[in-house]
């Protein structure tokens, strides 16, 4: 049995870089992660009937992720503005169809909107729900900043891959079409929209690291495992359909290694920051393709 063991931790001949990522990414954490959770299991007398902590976590993930779809995205604030309505807030309704509708900074707005829906979706209410009725520190959900730098060479190789990628990518005129959310129209600069755009992306890029690799894998990981990470991975999946196929794909992938690693150092920061590093690539990338930088006002 041992020397199984042994054999399995034994880099195959000419692949010893992608033996030690995969051993850093998956194998690690993994181990970590299960041991972990036999542990926590242990203490609780066994595997035993349904987890609440667990009903808690998916069922809030749930519910976060319906608010979005039909209350936060960009479109939906009609929807919104019709609720309000229904409710007893006819000044309310009156404000979206004149900020989200009417006006000359409608653009901005709706994507503001869509930025803030996730905020909400992705942080404020998980962290409701952790302080509230789990009882328990936000720093056990990845919010630590004791560990967030382990690993970061890692983190420096998903990037540098993803590099040569996005450069190739971005010759795609489809991709110059998707990104950025936000473009300047004809003759329009940079400031202020564009960075308003980007403050609400980058921190709708914290609230879902925060969501996914924070809220769901270490909601779940004394029970599941590292199996969280790969039941967090479903719907995070899910969030990037109507994307391009190739994109969709990417970010199983994405959020696999980045749940292990989450679930390895207990943080999500070096998470949020290759995210919001690739993105920032991408649309600055698509404004350069499409002559939009001559100018950063």
């Amino acid at each position: 049995m041992s020397s199984e063991a042994e054999r399995t931790d034994r880099p195959p001949v000419g692949l010893g870089w992608l033996w030690l990522l995969w051993r850093k990414v998956i194998t690690i954490p993994r181990r970590e992660a299960d041991a972990r959770m036999e542990e926590a299991l242990a203490d609780r007398g066994g595997r035993g009937a349904l987890d609440r902590k667990v009903v808690i976590v998916l069922v809030t993930t749930a519910l976060c992720l319906t608010f979005l779809e039909y209350v936060g995205m960009s479109n939906r604030w009609r929807d919104a503005a019709a609720l309000a309505d229904t409710l007893g807030f006819p000044g309310l309704h009156d404000w979206l169809h004149a900020t989200m509708g009417s006006s000359q900074d409608a653009r901005i707005n709706r994507l503001t909107w869509w930025g803030i829906g996730c905020f909400v979706a992705y942080f404020v209410i998980p962290v409701f729900v952790i302080r509230v009725v789990l009882r328990e520190k936000l720093s056990d959900y990845g919010l630590r900043a004791g560990d967030a730098f382990r690993d970061g060479w890692i983190y420096a190789v998903f990037f540098a891959v993803m590099i040569p990628i996005l450069w190739i990518v971005s010759l795609d005129p489809h991709f110059q079409e998707q990104y950025p959310f936000w473009r300047p129209g004809p003759g329009e600069g940079l400031w202020p929209h564009f960075y308003r755009w980007q403050f609400l992306y980058l921190l709708q890029f914290f609230a879902l690291e925060f969501f996914f690799r924070g809220f769901m894998v270490h909601g779940l990981k004394d029970r599941m495992g590292f199996q969280a990470v790969l039941v967090m991975m479903v719907p995070y999946c899910m969030i990037h359909f109507g994307k391009p196929m190739a994109e969709t794909i990417g970010a199983i992938i994405a959020g696999i290694a980045l749940g292990a690693l989450s679930l390895k150092n207990r943080s999500i920061w070096m998470g949020v920051v290759i995210h919001c590093a690739v993105a920032l690539s991408m649309d600055l990338l698509s404004l350069w393709r499409t002559g939009h930088l001559g100018s950063w006002g």
